[in-house]
């Protein structure tokens, strides 16, 4: 057990968060970008350690947990090698003299991050923000301490001064408070729709900015031309990665009629021939799913769904025995008003749905409340970048499998939250994007320029 921290501990962490702001963000994006650099090899050189403790604490495969912390080095790596590039003025044309714009750290961050990928969000959310001179609170998922810990360790061994980021161990009922404290600045959350709505709300009231990183029922769109070995094969992959435990994991699998037989026949044997067990065993595929009630929420969406009309082809059922398992499913004849279409399944289920063709494809991809990843499969490239344009999604994958990148921006629309991590769009995401104007006007001849229209 590890004790929740009382007023004094974060009290202590918010003074010494807000006393550490002012020297981050004098150390200029030059010594940050060495400090992220030794992030990175800190990661690596531990890898082996930290990739099980995340195996250790939520279930997921060895081999994904050990990709989990790479990825992380990867991108503070990236981040190091790029911050100053991204961060650096902005000259704009206009009636002045000079005219720039700026980026400025707002100050301190908290991050209200979820358990599934314990490193990675964590990181995702910390290395921009830290990178453009904010520090940052974390408040991570109770059910992952050791995880939220050892985040902390990272960075202090990598040699981030003290306060620069900090590990509260404190519960979700503690977050609007923090919110509400003048000395945080932003924050950033990935969760899931109730806890963002919660943290909209808490942050609108005290004028706070916000990121939201929410669920997702991404749709993976197969049609008619697609090569089909490949999109069942990364199909299979795609939901069923991270136990299916994943915000961005494909979730409705939407087939065009005239293949869909072949479709389901490749992606129920793929899903079929994958190994359930210990997550520790390099062999294995699918662990066990985080906790309890997960398994049970998953058992009563298969269930309802199936009660009406949805057909498993492989799967269907909680495995009995030690730890929360789930067989892998694929349910084909999945129509709206069934849970598996309607809702978000955070596990290794697929919901396979038909449809008549590529217009009929689009329709049933936006018919959801969520916007966060999608994929669209064809051997028409040019034609799947003009579907493209009209997913309401975030992030639109042709022909592969959606995934977080440090280069491209990452976020959604709709009930799937607001902001985008990562890339430069990320880096500036808790920025003052200042504007610089140096006098005098430019004239011609001898009149000023006439200024901007204004706005009444």
């Amino acid at each position: 057990m590890f004790p929740e921290a009382d007023e004094s501990a974060v009290e202590a962490a918010l003074e010494r968060g807000w006393a550490a702001r002012h020297g981050w963000r004098e150390a200029g994006v030059g010594m940050r970008a060495v400090l992220m650099r030794s992030v990175a090899g800190v990661l690596r050189a531990d890898k082996a350690r930290y990739a099980a403790l995340l195996t250790s604490e939520m279930g997921k495969p060895i081999v994904e947990a050990e990709a989990e912390v790479e990825k992380c080095a990867w991108t503070a790596g990236w981040i190091a090698e790029n911050a100053e590039r991204l961060l650096a003025d902005e000259p704009v044309e206009s009636t002045a003299t000079e005219s720039y714009v700026r980026f400025q750290p707002l100050g301190v961050i908290l991050a209200v991050m979820p358990w599934n990928f314990p490193f990675w969000q964590a990181f995702r959310a910390g290395l921009p923000a830290l990178s453009a001179g904010n520090v940052m609170l974390l408040k991570h998922s109770s059910n992952v301490p050791q995880a939220a810990i050892a985040i902390e360790e990272v960075f202090r061994e990598a040699g981030v001064p003290e306060g620069v980021f900090q590990t509260l161990l404190i519960g979700s009922a503690r977050v609007e408070g923090l919110i509400a404290d003048h000395r945080v600045a932003g924050v950033t959350l990935t969760g899931s729709e109730k806890a963002g709505m919660t943290v909209a709300e808490a942050a609108g009231k005290a004028l706070k900015k916000t990121v939201l990183e929410l669920g997702g029922s991404d749709p993976f769109v197969v049609l008619a031309d697609a090569d089909l070995d490949m999109a069942a094969t990364v199909a299979c992959r795609a939901r069923n990665q991270n136990n299916g435990q994943s915000c961005i994991a494909a979730k409705r699998f939407i087939v065009e009629e005239s293949v869909a037989d072949q479709f389901e026949a490749r992606f129920a044997g793929a899903v079929a021939a994958l190994k359930v067990g210990n997550p520790m065993d390099r062999q294995n595929q699918v662990g066990p799913l985080a906790r309890a009630d997960l398994v049970d929420e998953l058992e009563r969406q298969v269930r309802e769904s199936i009660r009406l009309g949805a057909r498993p082809l492989v799967g269907g059922n909680r495995i009995h025995g030690d730890g929360y398992y789930y067989e892998p499913t694929v349910l084909a004849n999945v129509r709206p008003g069934m849970p598996a279409y309607d809702e978000e399944t955070f596990g290794p289920v697929a919901a396979v749905i038909r449809v008549k063709d590529a217009d009929d494809a689009l329709r049933v991809a936006n018919d959801t409340d969520f916007g966060l990843g999608s994929n669209i499969w064809t051997s028409d490239v040019e034609r799947g970048k003009k579907l493209a344009e009209k997913v309401e999604a975030g992030l639109v994958f042709i022909n592969g499998m959606v995934a977080s990148d440090a280069r491209l921006p990452f976020g959604g629309v709709k009930r799937s939250g607001y902001g985008r991590e990562l890339s430069e769009y990320g880096i500036k995401e808790f920025t003052n994007i200042q504007t610089v104007w140096v006098g005098p006007a430019k004239t011609d001849g001898a009149k000023p320029a006439p200024p901007p229209p204004r706005a009444e």
